[in-house]
């Protein structure tokens, strides 16, 4: 198949916990985390332009079109080779936006890696990870191509292996800032560091839980209602919050029974990026 007529998954990721432990001098929170890719992905799709521009297809609602994330990737990879390529970005969104399941991200990394290939730059895992820092702390997970173990400002990844897992993710209807979330006074940043031998299924919290409970009811309110079926938490900064069950079975009834006006879904946690082996074998 050509591969300028694929469609290109961007999976979105679980925050199992997140602790906030420092802060550094810039003021960028320290933190560790663990990552966990799920089988909920946004497609994108690549036409190549004449004219040396970068634009989207179409908007993607509630995302503005001059800091959408694939779209500022593609010009930085572009203008790091010193290339003059062109190409529009459409984009199918079915991750929510500012949901805390690191979308804009996802898109960011596989904008990197599929305009790597279509433009045949060859810059190396290397190169794509210094760039998707320059993006965004969560980008270079992405590039990672499996789950991690996250710790600086989500930059130093070692990879892990997890069971195999389902999820129950409610989306509340709102989209949280994380920006205003971080900056937040009545944010902690104090949690004790742990090593990767410590960190188990079912670990930890997510420091960002109660202020982000405390300044949107919607979420306290999804969050209450998970609790009941397990331990439920947030993912990165909200709004979604999720629980983790053994099997589909389990996931699906859970879902079945959720109240009118909520609305989620059931996810399959994934052991690698499905876009690993599409470009080590496309």
């Amino acid at each position: 198949m050509n591969p300028w007529e694929r469609a290109y998954p961007a999976p979105a990721k679980l925050n199992l916990f997140l602790h906030v432990v420092g802060r550094r001098p810039d003021g960028y929170h320290l933190l560790q985390t663990a990552f966990r890719l799920i089988d909920r992905c946004d497609w994108l799709r690549y036409t190549s332009r004449a004219d040396g521009s970068v634009t989207l297809a179409r908007a993607v609602p509630g995302v503005d079109p001059a800091t959408e994330l694939s779209v500022r990737a593609a010009r930085l990879l572009r203008d790091e080779a010193g290339a003059a390529h062109g190409v529009d970005i459409d984009i199918e969104k079915n991750i929510p936006v500012g949901g805390g399941l690191g979308g804009g991200s996802s898109d960011a990394a596989t904008t990197l890696l599929a305009l790597n290939r279509l433009w045949r730059l060859d810059a190396s895992r290397e190169d794509l990870s210094r760039l998707a820092l320059r993006l965004g702390a969560d980008v270079p997970f992405f590039l990672l191509g499996q789950n991690a173990f996250a710790e600086g400002i989500g930059e130093r990844l070692t990879p892990i292996e997890l069971a195999a897992a389902w999820y129950v993710v409610l989306v509340p209807p709102i989209a949280v800032s994380t920006a205003a979330i971080f900056a937040a006074s009545e944010l902690t940043a104090n949690s004790k560091t742990i090593t990767i031998s410590s960190f188990s299924a079912g670990f930890g919290r997510n420091d960002l839980e109660p202020v982000v409970c405390r300044r949107h009811r919607e979420v306290a309110e999804h969050l209450a209602w998970l609790k009941q079926f397990g331990d439920a938490r947030l993912s990165g900064s909200g709004a979604c919050v999720f629980a983790e069950f053994g099997s589909e079975r389990e996931a699906r009834k859970v879902l079945s029974g959720i109240p009118a006006g909520m609305r989620g879904f059931a996810v399959r946690g994934l052991e690698r990026h499905p876009l690993t082996e599409l470009l080590d074998h496309g």
